[in-house]
């Protein structure tokens, strides 16, 4: 650090941000709305500024260091609660207002979500919503890096990290190509011993990987996972093209001529759905208010 102290203000930390999502000065100050010359004496001087390198150049882009990649987590939750704080400020004087920034796992989420989003928005017609997609992975990250502060995910959860509480639970299904033996069997439901050495497509999500694992130790016998995959349409159209057989939620079907789904049987082949936020970070009123709003509902108050 340079003799005087860090200056730093939210303006270098969003032209930062910019840069390290980019990794392209010219893509960022297109972003920017602004030329490159000033963006990247800004950028020199955020590293003067903390006498570190926050960018290296490499074969086609630039890469974050060590330090940089720090100051991009940092400054993601600087901003995030700078706007935040904004909101607040602006809910104190006009009601509750704002806007809530909310992660959906595949599957029952949006489902689940879609009456409480519409019922709190006629409750409350200045607030608006931001929705973010992706696995449990995707959307924890997302947590800790401030971009968004509430998300229904699936259990279980790091408890040490977020508060949760249950909204649901739905059937695991399997998803194969029509064809396929198991598909012909007669039988409605498939079980984890019907699996065993056939190619499965599974989520890319840590916890589901661990939880098919389970299963299968369960039979003595490991999972021939062959895909890892987010997308819930593109594991069904794998699952059509005979890939392999897809276990995702009972949800995730959407009426196709070239597959069939089943569920798995067994008591716990089932996914629960955990509405969580950060333990330790306030959040504004509105998302407070949210959070009450949907306990509330699960509760059936």
């Amino acid at each position: 650090m340079q003799e005087g102290g860090i200056l730093m203000n939210l303006r270098s930390l969003q032209y930062f941000v910019a840069v390290a999502e980019e990794l392209n000065i010219s893509r960022a100050a297109k972003r920017l709305n602004m030329s490159q010359p000033p963006l990247s004496n800004q950028i020199k001087s955020l590293e003067y500024e903390l006498n570190t390198v926050l960018f290296v150049r490499g074969k086609r882009q630039l890469e974050l260091t060590e330090s940089g990649r720090l100051l991009y987590r940092r400054a993601k939750e600087i901003l995030s609660l700078t706007d935040k704080a904004e909101s607040e400020i602006l809910s104190m004087s006009q009601g509750i207002s704002g806007t809530i920034s909310l992660g959906l796992v595949e599957g029952m989420a949006p489902d689940i979500a879609a009456e409480w989003l519409a019922s709190f928005n006629r409750q409350y017609p200045l607030v608006r919503f931001r929705i973010f997609d992706g696995n449990n992975d995707d959307l924890v990250e997302k947590m800790r890096s401030g971009i968004i502060s509430l998300a229904v995910i699936t259990a279980p959860c790091n408890q040490s990290l977020l508060n949760s509480f249950s909204v649901g639970k739905e059937q695991i299904a399997a998803y194969m190509r029509k064809g396929h033996p198991l598909a012909r069997s007669g039988k409605d439901t498939v079980s984890i011993s019907d699996l065993i050495g056939e190619p499965l497509i599974v989520s890319s999500s840590r916890t589901m990987i661990d939880t098919v694992y389970k299963w299968f130790r369960n039979e003595k016998a490991e999972p021939n996972i062959v895909c890892e995959m987010n997308s819930y349409l593109d594991a069904a159209a794998l699952a059509g093209r005979g890939m392999g057989i897809s276990i995702f939620p009972k949800t995730a079907y959407i009426p196709n001529n070239s597959i069939v789904s089943k569920e798995l049987s067994g008591k716990d082949k089932l996914i629960e759905y955990l509405f969580v936020w950060r333990k330790g970070h306030p959040l504004p009123t509105v998302e407070e208010a949210f959070i009450d709003y949907v306990k509330n509902a699960v509760s059936g108050n």
